[in-house]
């Protein structure tokens, strides 16, 4: 039986993969401590766990009437963003990929009535909220898969929990497995007008784009730090008035997975909470407890979906 062996809720903007100078330039000449925080958590983490794959539950891939999965052999080549090719072009990548996992987690969409997609084209784009992390998480491990799904834009937090069940089904479906996952993505997400954005670059909270943003993220921080993902889950509908990114659809997917409301893993924190032109930003790591993820509480229903 395949096993969930952690999860993180990290953040990938692109300030992480610029050199250091420019973000000391940036952040009032202070280091911003995203960078030395997934510096520890790859030597904590990824360098010593026992695992083979890695799952990024990607906020910046947005689907439309399905999830999709990336399924491809291998994914190489050089990433230059469409958002921001000043600071991220020509960025190169080379990791396996995971199709068993993949068409695992697909045979259990009907069981949690939802709709899931495995798509192994080479030409199916990579996005930087999977590239900035592998480049910081994965990069120089050669032996470890790692696998993208993306967000759904018209699914719900009922339709991201959905897609978290069918990935733990699908992981515990392979014997002798054992995952990371990633929710890949910001708290809140609203960024300062474009004449304005410059004043506000530093990593300091007040720069958060409002005062009611920074309150809701450190809110969930507390709750996250404490393992209340329970009030999280319950709050999603408040919380979604401060714009989190992709409606929360990162973390809900990995929440999804960890048991929902039974999760009670408390979050280690890899960095401060940051600014980042606006969004609130932050690494938590949830250990894998001791006796395993707690399975929902609700019991899953056949669908024909």
């Amino acid at each position: 039986m395949g096993e969930i062996a952690g999860a993180g809720l990290l953040a990938h903007v692109p300030t992480i993969v610029l050199p250091e100078a420019v973000r000391r330039e940036l952040n009032d000449g202070q280091e911003i401590s995203l960078v030395p925080g997934l510096e520890r958590l790859r030597e904590d983490v990824f360098e010593r766990a026992d695992y083979d794959t890695v799952v990024v539950l990607d906020s910046h891939w947005a689907t439309t009437v399905e999830f999709v999965v990336a399924a491809q052999q291998r994914r190489a080549g050089l990433f230059t963003s469409e958002e921001l090719p000043r600071g991220m072009r020509r960025m190169p990548y080379d990791y396996p990929g995971d199709p068993e996992l993949a068409h695992s987690v697909v045979r259990f969409a009907g069981k949690h009535g939802t709709w899931i997609t495995p798509v192994d084209d080479p030409c199916l784009p990579v996005h930087y909220a999977t590239i900035n992390l592998w480049h910081h998480l994965g990069r120089g491990l050669p032996d470890k898969r790692w696998v993208s799904v993306g967000v759904c834009q018209t699914g719900d937090t009922e339709d991201h929990l959905r897609l978290g069940r069918a990935l733990a089904d699908g992981i515990a479906a392979l014997p002798g497995r054992r995952v990371l996952l990633i929710a890949s993505g910001a708290l809140s997400h609203t960024f300062w007008p474009l004449r304005e954005l410059r004043a506000h670059e530093a990593s300091d909270p007040v720069h958060i784009r409002t005062p009611e943003a920074r309150a809701a993220d450190l809110r969930r921080i507390g709750w996250l730090e404490r393992g209340e993902h329970a009030q999280v889950l319950d709050t999603m509908p408040e919380f979604l008035r401060h714009r989190p990114e992709a409606r929360f659809g990162h973390y809900l997917m990995m929440l999804g997975a960890l048991g929902e409301h039974a999760c009670t893993a408390p979050g280690r924190a890899y960095s401060a909470y940051e600014n980042s032109v606006g969004t609130g930003q932050m690494h938590l790591w949830f250990d894998r407890p001791s006796g395993g993820w707690t399975a929902p509480r609700h019991a899953a229903k056949e669908s024909t979906v």
